[in-house]
């Protein structure tokens, strides 16, 4: 195809020219060329010492080149997704996966890179060159480079398929979100929803041309109905449709049923890594992570437990209470329990989110952001209309240090049709210096899913939702502030999974303290400053329920973790068995046996946290106890500021995150910070 978009050479993706009939064509085409150069690399190091510019650099080249066009697409199918999208997207992942194989596999590259690591020139490389060398050669035999041409066959069978698979779990999610939705006429049914949320649902009828409300499984939609609504009969009826998306159960029961999908899933990762010598999918997870052993992650999941459950025992028998005597909720149910929640915040604190939400309207929130950034580290956000985009909400911001720009990003704040629930970041560009000597700057996707702005005001973000965009903001920074010019350490890359966490976790903690949140935080009206009572009163809730959102993090950890240790080709039963025998031990909270929130766990049936999801709770102890160092001096101390800038974000991937902790904090981390700032008693 003539003038394909994804064939040229960007700076910034040309969304506007993207159509889906350029996708496969340009894939095709890429995978081919690719096929060849690097069959020529290998060759050309079989003939001659293979150096770093003679065999990693050109194909780092090829690699980027494949990326700056899957990228776009990857992305838009996330944010943009179209049936004609949706088809030529799934139309490459077969071929994409395919490709990952035979590169991962290719046994003349595999020597070349030997050869390389066994020179005198290795030596000479610079630090992030000779990591970069040492993840490849460690990748090579994670993609099974040394099996038997059978088993190598197998292999890629098994990758293609999970890719497949993978991909039909996340549109099931995304269909069952999207395919149901309640109309109500009479607003009196939506007593006890804030004005806020009631706008929303009539914004989504006024998008459909239907009258009244409209409620939907988007979770702007979802979650005030559950935590507002005065109707018990509404709430069942919408969390039930919520925990049974994609499921054998509830209103679209067997439609869009992942059960299947999971059960091949798990079978599979079994499968692919008996081939690769591995007991179980735990223990393939963790070659390329911080923890040592399944004991070791096991081990500290149930300490963590220990340590929260009698305190979240608590929690629950306090809330029990008040539903019976306050609410008159005699038998307090899985779809009371946000509802009564809130209502005994508000009781207890005199706080709730919608009280906060006039003194975080989403510009100023977004200027807060900035304001805190360029305290800590010394950078500026300039934003640039001029840069292509794909929505008219997506803005695109350069970051610039000393007037000169360092990286740049896309801000995506809020939920639509035909764009995936949660926030993320995501790589657009990464950071890197290419052959001829230019460096290429990285460029992140910060996507979020808030309420939309509605009548000419603007968004009212909850402080949820402002610590979800530092959070995500955080994984960006680690992505745009790296100084590695390697690609595969440059950021977020050959960052240990467990470990990718800390940055993110860590700008969450300016979201509570004064310093910060002046700088957030102004009235929509008034534009004054959080007043010193609220201030009070958000941090005096900030633990309310600490130990049951704690204990709630390890259920879905250990469960993740422990089917991926223990089960082989489970069955669907074989998997709610488990779920509900860990819930047994741990959950304080009431639960329904038609809940099936295995069915939309995207994280680990179609995202990167397979047998490792346990490092968000991981890495918030590495996060908690670095930003202790910034109590000690000061949260917007310039000198710590800057060492955690060079020993963390700007290091990326090029040494191990135990060495950078140490370097940072001086020390092993420690438990205590993350226990002290949730609010968990037992130490």
């Amino acid at each position: 195809m003539s003038n394909n978009p994804l064939l040229e050479t960007h700076v910034l993706p040309p969304f506007g020219e993207i159509q889906p009939d350029h996708v496969v064509p340009a894939i095709e085409q890429i995978l081919d060329e690719n096929r060849s150069a690097i069959d020529r690399l290998a060759e050309r190091a079989a003939q001659q010492h293979p150096t770093w510019e003679s065999l990693a650099l050109p194909l780092e080249e090829l690699n980027d080149r494949l990326s700056q066009a899957w990228s776009p697409v990857s992305h838009l199918n996330g944010t943009m997704n179209t049936p004609a999208l949706r088809e030529a997207y799934q139309a490459c992942l077969g071929k994409l996966s395919d490709y990952g194989t035979w590169l991962g596999q290719h046994e003349g590259l595999f020597r070349g890179y030997q050869a390389l690591k066994n020179s005198p020139a290795f030596g000479e490389l610079d630090h992030a060159q000779r990591r970069s060398v040492d993840n490849t050669l460690r990748d090579f035999r994670l993609a099974g480079v040394d099996l038997p041409a059978d088993e190598k066959r197998r292999y890629g069978e098994i990758q293609s398929r999970l890719s497949a698979i993978c991909n039909t779990y996340s549109n099931h999610v995304l269909d069952a979100t999207q395919a149901w939705h309640k109309d109500i006429d009479d607003a009196a049914v939506l007593d006890g929803l804030p004005q806020s949320a009631l706008d929303t649902l009539k914004a989504n009828a006024e998008a459909k041309n239907a009258s009244g409300y409209r409620i939907t499984l988007d979770f702007p939609s979802f979650f005030p109905v559950v935590t507002y609504a005065n109707d018990r009969e509404l709430r069942r009826e919408v969390y039930t449709a919520f925990v049974t998306r994609a499921s054998d159960q509830g209103p679209q029961a067997g439609e869009y049923d992942n059960a299947p999908a999971i059960e091949e899933i798990l079978a599979l990762r079994c499968e692919l890594v008996k081939l690769l010598g591995f007991d179980t999918y735990a223990d393939f997870s963790l070659a390329t992570k911080m923890a040592d052993s399944p004991r070791q992650v096991l081990d500290f999941l149930n300490d963590l437990a220990g340590r929260a459950h009698p305190q979240a025992q608590e929690e629950f028998n306090e809330l029990e209470a008040f539903a019976k005597e306050t609410l008159g909720l005699d038998d307090l149910q899985p779809w009371d329990v946000g509802y009564a929640s809130e209502k005994l915040r508000e009781s207890r604190y005199a706080i709730s989110q919608e009280q906060l939400r006039p003194y975080f309207p989403a510009p100023k929130v977004i200027d807060g952001l900035f304001k805190v950034t360029e305290a800590l580290y010394g950078v500026a956000f300039v934003e640039d209309d001029s840069a292509p985009r794909y929505h008219p909400d997506v803005k695109y911001f350069e970051i610039r240090e000393c007037g000169v720009p360092i990286a740049g990003f896309y801000l995506d704040l809020y939920a639509r049709e035909g764009k995936r629930g949660g926030a993320w970041m995501d790589e657009c560009r990464v950071r890197r210096q290419r052959e001829d000597g230019s460096l290429q700057l990285p460029v992140a996707y910060l996507t979020c899913n808030f309420t939309r702005p509605v009548g000419g005001k603007p968004a009212l973000l909850t402080h949820d939702e402002v610590t979800t965009l530092f959070h995500e903001f955080g994984h960006g920074l680690h992505h745009m502030l790296t100084q590695q010019n390697v690609a595969d350490v440059s950021g977020i890359n050959g960052v240990a999974w467990d470990a990718v966490e800390l940055p993110s976790q860590f700008m969450e903690n300016f979201c509570w303290e004064r310093e910060g949140l002046d700088m957030i935080a102004a009235h929509v009206d008034t534009g004054e400053r959080l007043p010193d009572e609220l201030l009070g009163k958000l941090q005096a809730a900030k633990n309310f329920q600490s130990a049951m959102g704690m204990l709630r993090q390890i259920e879905f950890s250990l469960f993740d973790f422990r089917l991926h240790h223990e089960l082989s080709k489970p069955s669907a039963g074989d998997v709610q068995a488990l779920l509900d025998e860990i819930r047994d031990r741990l959950s304080v909270v009431p639960r329904c046996d038609f809940n099936r929130f295995q069915n939309s766990f995207g994280h680990i049936f179609a995202g990167g946290y397979a047998a490792g999801y346990y490092s968000y709770k991981w890495a918030e102890v590495l996060s908690a106890d670095a930003f202790s160092a910034f109590e000690e001096a000061g949260v917007f101390d310039a000198d710590t500021g800057a060492r955690f800038r060079h020993e963390i974000l700007e290091q990326g991937g090029s040494r191990d995150a135990a060495e950078l902790f140490r370097a940072f904090r001086g020390r092993e981390p420690s438990v205590d910070p993350l226990l002290r700032h949730s609010g968990i008693r037992a130490a």
